[in-house]
């Protein structure tokens, strides 16, 4: 009896060894779906601007991004998305909120959240200028574009997005299905970041953990079934 209690322990320490810390995780809600608590608009405390609309979060875009009150390191995080006609938004990660940095994609990537057949903008001369493949639905901001441009659902529509961060490695998941992928920090990711809009900003010097942004842009958007994992 005892040897055979003894062997039952050695499976259970040996098999929860061998699970993944990802499995071992709990969910927690970011959201609970009636209220804005654990979340504030950046460099603020309120949550002005921000809103609880049959159990999701809206905003209009005009007051600013809504930030985590807590700081997230390896998580995986599940959220559900959509966004107006011609809309733009995004849900930036390893945001760091300090008061020298005054928009949160200065120091974090960016899961981008937009209207990939609607949105369209001017440029400086007036010219109609339309989104690059690194400016789609679920691409790593200006740096990766989505792996497949077929996924994304149309605006208005309602679409799945996950973003997983195990120590440097980054992957971003939509409607179910891995569209990009990359090591944070590395030389490979030093080089495109070179390249891009934030090659001389606080984004450009990787950091271990920062808090999670749903951007305000100017348009109206929907988050809802926010849950995250810590790893």
């Amino acid at each position: 009896m005892k040897r055979s209690l003894f062997m039952l322990g050695l499976l259970t320490v040996t098999l929860t060894a061998a699970t993944p810390p990802s499995k071992r995780a709990k969910w927690t809600p970011l959201f609970d779906g009636k209220t804005t608590t654990g979340w504030h608009r950046y460099l603020k405390t309120d949550t002005n601007g921000w809103k609880v609309e049959n159990g999701a979060l809206t905003t209009d875009g005009k007051q600013g991004d809504l930030v985590s009150d807590k700081e997230f390191e390896n998580f995986d995080l599940e959220f559900e998305f959509k966004v107006q006609p011609k809309g733009n938004s995004g849900v930036i990660y390893k945001v760091i909120e300090d008061a020298q940095y005054n928009q949160t994609y200065i120091s974090g990537p960016e899961y981008q959240v937009i209207d990939d057949k609607g949105y369209e903008w001017r440029d400086k001369d007036g010219k109609l200028m339309k989104l690059n493949n690194n400016q789609l639905t679920a691409a790593n901001y200006d740096m990766i574009p989505p792996g497949d441009l077929n996924v994304s659902k149309p605006a208005g529509e309602w679409n799945k997005g996950r973003i997983l961060v195990n120590n440097n490695h980054v992957e971003h998941w939509l409607n179910g299905k891995k569209v990009v992928e990359y090591e944070y920090g590395s030389d490979t990711w030093k080089g495109m970041v070179a390249k891009s809009k934030f090659a001389k900003m606080p984004y450009a010097n990787p950091h271990v953990k920062g808090k999670i942004a749903l951007q305000g842009h100017g348009d109206t958007v929907w988050y809802r079934n926010i849950r995250v994992k810590e790893m």
